[in-house]
């Protein structure tokens, strides 16, 4: 008999700006605006190293996903929360806040997202996205985010 696993994904996701302060979205296969990031790997099958810490994660997942140099930190107030992206399949989302260290660099779309956009403050809460990512975004631009 198979069994479910009892234990949630986690996902590491930041908020990251541009050199002129807009945050960069990523659109999903489930038509939603996300932040950049995505799961820890852990080193087993594969070949593939497995991540030091969350942050390191996140650095690596920006970068693969953009094109994107970041440095991840720190965690966001709210920015830990609970996303049921499809019926009966919970993820916890951690959130942080990353400075960007190529905020010139334009930003490319990987193969993993449909497109990517460049959102001032103001535009984010119309945007299709959970609200956990939308506390996200306002939470960096309310520390001044970097």
């Amino acid at each position: 008999m198979t069994y479910p696993s009892p234990l949630w994904p986690v996902s590491v996701k930041g908020v990251a700006l541009d050199a002129r302060g807009r945050v960069l979205l990523l659109r999903n296969e489930r038509d939603e605006w996300e932040l950049p990031g995505g799961r820890l790997e852990t080193g087993v099958g594969g070949g593939v190293l497995p991540d030091l810490s969350p942050e390191a994660a996140l650095e690596r997942e920006i970068r693969e996903e953009t094109g994107w140099d970041v440095e991840a930190g720190p965690l966001l107030d709210g920015g830990v929360w609970v996303y049921q992206p499809l019926p009966g399949c919970r993820v916890l989302i951690v959130t942080y806040g990353c400075t960007v260290l190529t905020p010139e660099r334009p930003p490319v779309v990987s193969h993993e997202h449909q497109r990517l956009g460049l959102f001032a403050a103001g535009e984010v809460p119309g945007l299709a996205m959970p609200d956990g990512y939308k506390r996200a975004v306002t939470a960096w631009y309310g520390r001044g985010g970097s």
